[in-house]
């Protein structure tokens, strides 16, 4: 588990704006910020050494590239050894269009994104992949029908009394 990092005002406003606009300089964070350039830039390094940035990615639109379906699979696995879990994310770590992958408590052990051009595309990975795949016991899927909300990270309060 992560250990929680302290943040103060200014480290918030930087990951906020990089979280809505990772393109933004780091003259423009600063400026939101209400520091100069360079402490702004060892900040940004600090909070990616820390480990609280991840990483930077754009934000691409699926149908534009030909990716229609968005299906979530939930999949029952037929062990829970940890080393069989661990098996079954590296398994689809090279699966492409496997997005997301949520381990589970209850009755479902991970809850999977998946894109796929069309139906059929869909079914051929299905069918051909997932349910076949080793330890994998069932598997349940909801075709989405649209999305009207897809923010990654996390809210971030400027608010210095919430956390």
């Amino acid at each position: 588990m992560t250990k929680k990092i302290k943040l103060d005002a200014v480290d918030k406003q930087i990951l906020h704006d990089l979280q809505s606009s990772g393109r933004m300089t780091n003259v423009e964070l600063a400026q939101n910020a209400g520091i100069s350039a360079p402490p702004c830039l060892r900040r940004v390094r600090a909070l990616e050494e820390e480990g609280v940035i991840k990483g930077y990615h754009a934000d691409v639109d699926a149908e534009a590239l030909g990716y229609s379906v968005t299906i979530f699979a939930f999949v029952g696995l037929t062990s829970q050894a940890e080393t069989d879990l661990r098996d079954f994310e590296d398994m689809i770590n090279g699966w492409d269009n496997v997005r997301e992958c949520h381990m589970l408590m209850g009755e479902t052990d991970f809850l999977l994104k998946i894109v796929a051009h069309d139906w059929d595309d869909f079914q051929a990975f299905l069918t051909g992949k997932l349910t076949p795949a080793p330890n994998v016991s069932h598997v349940k899927t909801a075709l989405a029908i649209r999305s009207r909300k897809n923010l990654s990270g996390v809210p971030i309060s400027l608010d210095d009394e919430a956390q």
